[in-house]
């Protein structure tokens, strides 16, 4: 047997195994370049998302931005402005350092980069590919700062890009980075959305630190938080952070740690602060922690690993002993002041109004008064405001459902997959309380009021009735009635107008508009048997036209206006050649379509439709998933009980 023979491995193939340790997934890429951001002295970052980051990844900052000068070797490897020497690595206050981040996503990646410095008197657009310039900076407007642009990311790595999860998944990992980096850098503005939506998150600049976890996680978790905020001579590290109290419990606890300001994970910290918790939360919940611990830079290694995820640093034990007895001093004095409160009376209070309680009955007891209302056909005051309008949207909702006779079974995996997904997801609480509730009444074309037993919720309009289309489009999968247009609409007009309207991000750089056009049209047709079998959306293709569309609930047109940017996103946002990701992206298109209903004239009708079709619809069908109650969905807003409470000492 011979020995192989040792060879040194071609460039490209070092820089691509290279690429894939720095960038293992969209959210790594996101997080170098935030970090880029933030190296660079930015006020706001804007970071635009499409496909879950696997078709586009786009963070705009107003930074200090790039010298043209520097343009040419900007994305060769082991470039940077932040390191010259060996000796200077010790003390390291940047997060980039080692020049990898730009170099590893131009590998896998197609980037663009337009940046514009203080003293430049335009801005400058660069293409990179495998870390080369192609072509010379061209100039163009633009402000100061820089916006990168990466394109199909790990389109020449196959592999990679097959182990990636669903984009919906990849953009909650994404959404995991900014909201962690919103909430340490409160200082700065934060912006993330999905291509062609309105923004997901929005943090202002020079913001409190609470503020922004009002805004991510919600107020029921940023009210429950203790500070802690000091410093320990001997080692030499201090601590700034907030946890919650022992009254304030989560099935998924959030740790987010920041080291020297670099997110990382700390496992032995992070199990020794759970352990502790154990003693004052039920079993089986966990903690909300966002800790900012400092250590002396000298005892930081901060480059043990490609993606700067994990650190080490001296006297790891002892650090993690201190805060946490920190945490448990915090934690019981705030048990013992919920005790005192509890337990105190009033100081007028004497002996003799004691013993003379003592000897009342318990039927003199004042009682905690009950006001339910349970019968959803109680009379409300509607029914005496209800206009002829408002009664002709009740009136006119067919007692037929308009769908085929003679139900299918679906027996396609993937749509058994993803209806296990939702079913996996879901909250039994959430569905009992809509099951059980009535309706109050529309706050505006965004909210609506329901009640259950004795407590008022404010739900979100469009993410309750986007959820519910989109579990429709999966539950009754090839068993749609159908809306037939008046008449039959051309899918170049409709692709001609999406194009025009600023919703769709044209630019020039995109190609010829009569060109994108043409090729819109032809996925469309292309595709069209798919979405004629399954979804009863009819294409005919051989006058190009639109003829009908689904029906999904009796008495239900979703918005004819948005028609041509919904045929547009089909045709670029579905992913056509997975079977699973074909029906779960272009359900959700279809369920973004459908949900737009705020924007239904006149008024008066789009509340008689939220009543009298989508609620009822919601009531019977929907299966909420337990993130509405964080992503501000679904907020309990009053309780009967203590509302009477309030009013009874007025």
């Amino acid at each position: 047997m011979d020995p192989g023979v040792i060879k040194r491995l071609d460039e490209v193939v070092v820089n691509k195994i290279a690429a894939g340790e720095v960038i293992q997934r969209p959210a790594n890429a996101l997080k170098e370049l935030i970090e880029n951001c933030l190296d660079a002295k930015a006020t706001h970052i804007e970071v635009t998302v499409k496909c879950g980051g696997m078709k586009m990844l786009q963070i705009l900052d107003n930074g200090t931005g790039i010298r043209k000068e520097d343009l040419g070797i900007l994305c060769e490897r082991f470039t940077t402005s932040k390191l010259e020497r060996f000796y200077e690595l010790p003390t390291i206050s940047t997060y980039g350092f080692r020049g990898e981040a730009l170099s590893s996503i131009s590998h896998v990646a197609h980037l663009k980069i337009q940046t514009k410095t203080r003293d430049s008197v335009c801005a400058y657009k660069a293409q990179y590919e495998n870390g080369v310039l192609k072509g010379p900076p061209v100039p163009c407007a633009g402000n100061q700062g820089t916006i990168v642009t990466a394109e199909d990311l790990f389109y020449n790595v196959p592999q990679r890009k097959n182990t990636l999860r669903t984009p919906n998944d990849e953009y909650q990992l994404i959404y995991g980075v900014v909201s962690k980096y919103a909430i340490h850098n409160h200082r700065v503005g934060f912006i993330l959305r999905k291509f062609g939506e309105s923004p997901a998150m929005r943090t202002a600049p020079n913001s409190e630190l609470l503020d922004n976890i009002r805004v991510i996680y919600g107020n029921s978790v940023a009210s429950e938080l203790i500070p802690i905020d000091f410093t320990d001579p001997s080692l030499k590290f201090s601590v700034k952070a907030q946890v919650s109290n022992g009254s304030h419990a989560m099935k998924k606890g959030i740790f987010l740690l920041f080291i020297n300001n670099r997110l990382v994970d700390c496992e032995a910290l992070k199990t020794a602060i759970n352990e502790l918790y154990t003693s004052f939360l039920p079993s089986g919940s966990y903690p909300f922690i966002y800790m900012s611990l400092n250590v002396e830079p000298l005892s930081l290694d901060v480059n043990v690993h490609p993606t700067k995820h994990e650190v080490h640093f001296l006297h790891e034990d002892s650090i993690i002993e201190k805060i946490v007895r920190k945490i448990e001093e915090k934690l019981l004095e705030g048990k013992a002041s919920k005790t005192f409160y509890t337990e105190s009376r009033l100081p007028s209070q004497s002996k003799a109004s004691e013993s003379k309680s003592e000897k009342k009955s318990s039927s003199e007891e004042p009682k905690e008064p009950k006001i339910v209302r349970t019968d959803t056909r109680e009379v409300k005051i509607e029914k005496y405001l209800m206009t002829s309008l408002s009664q002709s949207v009740v009136q006119n909702i067919p007692e037929a459902d308009g769908k085929k006779e003679g139900r299918k079974v679906t027996k396609l995996t993937s749509i058994l997959t993803l209806r296990k997904a939702v079913e996996d997801s879901a909250s039994r609480e959430l569905r009992k309380i809509i099951r059980e509730s009535s309706f109050v009444g529309a706050v505006d074309r965004e909210q609506f009021l329901i009640q259950c037993q004795d407590k008022m919720y404010l739900c979100d309009t469009r993410k309750l009735t986007k959820e519910l289309f989109y579990q429709i489009f999966l539950y009754d999968f090839e068993n749609f009635g159908k809306i037939e247009l008046e008449e039959r609409l051309s899918l170049e007009e409709l692709a001609q107008v999406a194009l025009d309207s600023e919703e769709s991000g044209w630019t020039e750089e995109d190609g010829d508009k009569d060109d994108l056009v043409q090729r819109i049209v032809e996925i469309l047709c292309e595709k069209s048997p798919i979405m004629k079998e399954y979804y009863n959306l009819t294409i005919n293709r051989h006058d190009r036209t639109l003829e009908t569309l689904p029906l999904l609930l009796p008495g239900y047109t979703p918005p004819i206006s948005h028609l041509a940017m919904f045929l547009l996103r089909i045709a670029t946002e579905v992913e056509w050649e997975s079977e699973k990701e074909c029906f779960e992206t272009l359900s959700s298109e279809l369920s973004r379509f459908y949900s737009q209903i705020e924007f239904f004239p006149p008024e008066e009708e789009v509340y008689a439709t939220l009543e009298h079709i989508l609620y009822p619809a919601m009531k019977e069908y929907l299966i909420p998933p337990e993130d509405f109650a964080s992503n501000r969905a679904f907020l309990e807003v009053a309780a009967l009980p203590e509302l009477h409470k309030v009013f009874e000492r007025c």
